[in-house]
């Protein structure tokens, strides 16, 4: 019965690899820079209202 259905893996390197669209590449570029951006606000946020002085 599981020699009728296709492995995954075998289906896989079937595949033919596809490029990113211009969007794709757009969105991810977009996704880093709001990531590190945040990551300063977090970090300069923490360091002004939570210091950890007694």
């Amino acid at each position: 019965m599981d020699e009728c259905k296709p492995k995954i893996a075998d289906e896989l390197l079937k595949m033919q690899e596809e490029p990113l669209l211009p969007v794709e590449k757009k969105l991810i570029a977009w996704s880093l820079i709001l990531g590190v951006a945040l990551l300063v606000v977090l970090a300069w946020v923490s360091a002004t209202f939570f210091t950890g002085q007694p």
